[in-house]
């Protein structure tokens, strides 16, 4: 993984590349028909499936799972040797373990090379030298703040700790804006996980060395420090104890209905959610900034996500002519207009932020600098059972079930157990 996005705001070398042609020749697959299977953000609108399907004459079943049971739908299938659709959701996350399980197919062949020359995130996407999936949101957590909240509190100059940002939360608090300034899933989920990611970055820590020995533990390490955080905010009443059973999802769809005033681990895409009028009631007031950390503005890290297609698919050419839709430079323009995804293409994001259309587009170049890889190392083949030890021992510690160090080092026993597997 590149060490840093900022070259995406740099007038990229690979700017200058022609957009992709769709393939000649993609209507030899007229008729077939291809299950897509997505979570909800990546899921096309119908517009789109007709364009694509007008073009190829190839139909598409688009099928939408929440991100948990899309994950155990996928894992179930392919275990069973099973496909569970033509082109599927590939998470970062998941390159160690299903390319280890030789799941997926190589997209080598099947996808045009200078396209994917055009995509800063997709040598994450390669195990054992082949690309088994082609990026197609690029990414990462950000503080996204309704300005309008903080004026109406009397805060003038926005936080760049997050010390600070707890006691303007406060205020807006009690300014009586909103009951619960702070929006930040807790729900035993992968979102969680996320969430406790991203702030640990803000601390300016990792969670692992070199060699996988956990840096969480300690009272003065950035993992530490971020579930304290989630767990005193929650106790100051900044955080809605109903957040313990919901996902980022929930938190977005209260962030858009105006009833919080930070999404602290925000989607880098939903800016330009937020701030439309036709989807959001704050739309002109969504501002992004660099997340706060502990001594001025923090460290974070790319959560690209990918389509890949299944090695025991029986359409992989109309697949791959799909995927080869989607990552097409107007493909890219439309899915950020219409769901917020960022483009994964550096082409495309260089001219959006020319002609003035990437939403919050100086906040999001200024945030790029921070991006990091989660782990520097790769994505380790245990990272889902250390994912699901994280997410639900933040969720009993934000219930208060459990005490901080009884979370974190429940979290570490489930990481040295996994690497043994």
């Amino acid at each position: 993984m590149r060490s840093n996005y900022l070259a995406l705001a740099m007038g990229g070398l690979l700017s200058a590349l022609a957009p992709a042609a769709f393939a000649d020749g993609h209507r030899k697959y007229e008729g077939e028909t291809i299950t897509v299977l997505l979570p909800p953000w990546g899921t096309l609108p119908a517009e789109m499936v007709e364009s694509f399907t007008g073009e190829t004459g190839i139909n598409v079943d688009m099928q939408t799972l929440g991100w948990d049971d899309l994950r155990t739908r996928i894992v179930t299938s392919l275990i069973a040797n099973q496909a569970p659709g033509d082109v599927i959701e590939f998470d970062w996350s998941w390159v160690g373990q299903f390319g280890a399980a030789g799941w997926f197919a190589n997209l080598d062949d099947l996808i045009d090379p200078a396209v994917v020359a055009d995509m800063i995130p997709a040598p994450i996407f390669t195990y054992g030298g082949n690309l088994i999936g082609v990026p197609y949101s690029n990414d990462f957590r950000m503080m996204i703040l309704n300005k309008n909240h903080f004026e109406q509190a009397g805060v003038t100059e926005l936080a760049t700790t997050l010390d600070a940002l707890q006691m303007q939360a406060k205020a807006i608090k009690e300014a009586g804006v909103v009951a619960y300034p702070l929006g930040l899933a807790l729900g035993p989920y992968e979102g969680t996980s996320t969430n406790w990611y991203t702030l640990s970055k803000a601390y300016g820590g990792d969670l692992f060395d070199n060699d996988f020995n956990p840096l969480f533990l300690e009272p003065d390490s950035a993992g530490y420090k971020a579930l304290k955080f989630i767990v005193d905010s929650v106790e100051a009443g900044l955080i809605d104890p109903a957040s313990m059973g919901m996902t980022d999802v929930q938190i977005q769809e209260r962030f858009k209905a105006g009833e919080i005033s930070v999404d602290l681990a925000g989607f880098v895409g939903n800016l330009a959610v937020y701030n439309d009028p036709e989807r959001s009631k704050v739309a002109g007031s969504a501002v992004a900034i660099r997340t706060p950390g502990e001594n001025g503005p923090g460290r974070g890290f790319g959560l690209p996500e990918a389509v890949g297609i299944p090695h025991n698919s029986e359409q992989k050419g109309a697949a791959a002519a799909f995927i080869s839709f989607i990552v097409q430079q107007n493909s890219q323009k439309e899915m950020y207009a219409k769901l917020g995804l960022l483009p994964t293409r550096t082409s495309v994001i260089e001219t959006l932020n020319a002609e003035g259309q990437l939403s919050g587009g100086d906040g999001i170049i200024a945030a790029m600098q921070d991006v990091e890889p989660l782990f520097k190392q790769g994505t380790p083949q245990w990272y889902s059972r250390f994912s699901n030890a994280v997410s639900t021992s933040v969720n009993a510690a934000a219930k208060g079930q459990i005490t901080l160090d009884e979370a974190l080092k429940r979290i570490v026993d489930t990481a040295a157990d996994a690497k043994l597997d």
